[in-house]
């Protein structure tokens, strides 16, 4: 079994693969003041509750876009299971042919969701990761990362509202957002929900100008509230990251890849 594990700014994302078979997915707040033996027995009580032993786990990956906190989970893995994971960085074969101006500058969530949406998906593929930050980004029909755009997040663009202003609550996002808002909380709802999806939808017309047709998969925690209120279609993968760990596990651990 292979442990893979994501790093991003709100949450840490935990997926144990079976060959092909995710059979656990779990996820925790990212904390930064967090140290390795405390992850370590997080990780441990983990696996026990969904009832997998430590020598289970032959190898490990981890993609991270918070560095203080991969270098405690680089420890607490090797203490855990005895192996040293391998972290997303330079040097790793990712599959991608990474066309930007500067390949070291990608950030690992974006080269893990790229190798995901090449490995399982029709090229070329639009991926929407909407996560602390939304971010866009194209693989091209022969599997090259061509770049994309990074925006604020709802949940930011949620908090800088209610953070900068006087008279508007902190509010849910659960209850709907109709167009044309008839209460407070009704007009920031379809503020920030109707407002993404019109910005998701301006974007994948554009990309698709440029690439021509494309498929368009999405993960991340809102990626399932959003497709409601986006006019251009699109398939949710919420294990998209995790998957694209996986295969670059294999790339990097199997001879002939």
């Amino acid at each position: 079994m292979i442990l893979t594990i994501d790093i991003g700014n709100t949450n840490i994302v935990f997926g144990v693969f079976d060959g092909d078979k995710l059979v656990l997915e779990s996820r925790m707040d990212t904390n930064r003041h967090r140290m390795a033996d405390q992850y370590a027995i997080t990780i441990d009580q983990l696996l026990k509750l969904y009832g997998i032993k430590r020598e289970d786990i032959t190898g490990a990956i981890i993609s991270s876009v918070v560095p203080p906190v991969s270098d405690q989970l680089k420890i607490s893995v090797n203490r855990v299971f005895g192996v040293t994971p391998i972290m997303i960085g330079a040097g790793i074969k990712t599959g991608l042919n990474i066309l930007i101006d500067d390949p070291s500058t990608l950030g690992a969530d974006l080269v893990c969701g790229a190798a995901a949406a090449k490995e399982l998906y029709s090229l070329p593929c639009i991926v929407i990761d909407l996560g602390t930050a939304t971010k866009v980004y194209a693989v091209d029909k022969n599997g090259g990362f061509i770049g994309g755009v990074i925006a604020p997040g709802i949940k930011i663009s949620l908090e800088a509202l209610t953070g900068r202003t006087m008279s508007l609550p902190m509010i849910s996002l659960d209850g709907g957002a109709p167009v044309i808002g008839t209460n407070t909380v009704d007009c920031m709802r379809s503020g920030v929900l109707n407002g993404h999806a019109g910005m998701l939808d301006s974007f994948i017309e554009k990309f698709q100008q440029e690439l021509g047709p494309s498929t368009v998969v999405a993960t991340g925690g809102f990626s399932s509230v959003i497709k409601e209120y986006c006019k251009c279609k699109f398939e949710v993968d919420q294990e998209l990251l995790l998957k694209g760990l996986k295969f670059i596990y294999e790339r990097n651990v199997k001879k002939g890849k």
